[in-house]
């Protein structure tokens, strides 16, 4: 029986990575799969986000959605082409999925590079006119990802398919989940976590003063690996079935969701939780990291066939991201 926050917290990523991996693929495919993967997963993440809005921590939000973005295109990513390849001498992807996802990761990058731009110029904007651009960017990033979607599930699926594989080792997952259930429990799972999420919320931060790590640090490592848990766990299971269109698709699909989708929902939730509307400036670093994250991401994934050295040197970037973050905190 789970006795704190964190034991629950992982209790619930992993009954709901084992229903979002008997659900979701066995019922939709790998490409729908894995958005919902995605979807259902980030729902963890937004609620401890949205937890932390209402407290007023705004840099630990901002860091969580950088972490996130970060973690899943780099981490998450990574090591599920080094797991899959470790197992397989190679693995091919569908490369158009990822390259629409990096694009659309490469606009969020420019949409959260603009407000940091304007501050920097001669004349200092007032937070006034932060606020009404990032509104307005808020919603031109969530127009264009639910376009993104109708454009990769509806009127040019046929793109976005999965790559057949004739050799695919291990066992299935055995009889999967029906969907309404499936569904159901990730629900229930989801209300679990948000009962637990503003206690995990305090307690991070407790830690992060007791072990000396500032907000920063704690937003976008610890709190993006925690909120990651359930799908890295379905991504990494994929890659070891050579099923690595699923892997990819949680893992950009996620990230391009938090970039384009749960950070706007933020800024407008700011609105109605917060104690003052947050804005989307983030600092530079956090944008320079998302830029090449994004950047390599597109580089890895552009010829649609991978193998397990390639998870290592995205490992080795997310690596130097997080060692810089840890030793040397960004200044605001």
């Amino acid at each position: 029986m789970a006795r704190n926050p964190q034991e629950s917290a992982a209790l619930a990523a992993g009954v709901r990575a084992h229903s979002a991996r008997c659900g979701a693929p066995a019922k939709t495919g790998d490409a729908v799969g894995g958005l919902l993967n995605a979807t259902l997963g980030n729902l963890t993440e937004l609620v401890i986000a949205l937890t932390a809005l209402g407290a007023g921590q705004y840099m630990l939000v901002k860091a969580s959605i950088a972490g996130a973005i970060v973690t899943n295109t780099l981490f998450m990513l990574g090591a599920s082409l080094l797991l899959g390849g470790m197992r397989y001498h190679t693995q091919d992807f569908n490369a158009a999925s990822a390259r629409l996802q990096a694009g659309q990761l490469f606009l969020a990058t420019i949409a959260l590079l603009v407000p940091s731009l304007a501050s920097g110029t001669g004349e200092a904007p007032g937070q006034a006119f932060l606020q009404q651009l990032s509104v307005c960017l808020a919603i031109v990033l969530i127009v264009t990802y639910a376009l993104g979607l109708v454009f990769s599930l509806k009127t040019h699926r046929e793109f976005f398919g999965s790559v057949r594989h004739g050799d695919v080792k291990g066992e299935e997952d055995g009889e999967p989940w029906p969907l309404r259930l499936a569904i159901c429990i990730l629900g229930a799972v989801t209300v679990l976590v948000g009962l637990v999420s503003e206690i995990f919320v305090a307690s991070v931060q407790e830690a992060a003063v007791a072990m000396g790590m500032t907000d920063t640090f704690v937003g976008f490592v610890v709190v993006a690996l925690v909120g990651a848990a359930a799908e890295m766990t379905a991504a990494f299971s994929g890659a070891r079935k050579n099923r690595l269109d699923l892997s990819v698709g949680i893992a950009l699909g996620s990230a391009t969701q938090i970039a384009l989708f749960v950070a706007p929902v933020l800024v407008l939730a700011s609105y109605f939780l917060g104690p003052a509307p947050m804005t989307l400036q983030f600092w530079p670093g956090a944008v320079a990291m998302m830029f090449l994250a994004t950047l390599t991401v597109s580089l890895v994934c552009n010829g649609g066939r991978s193998a397990w050295f390639l998870g290592v040197l995205v490992i080795a970037v997310y690596l130097t991201f997080a060692t810089t973050l840890y030793l040397l905190p960004p200044i605001l």
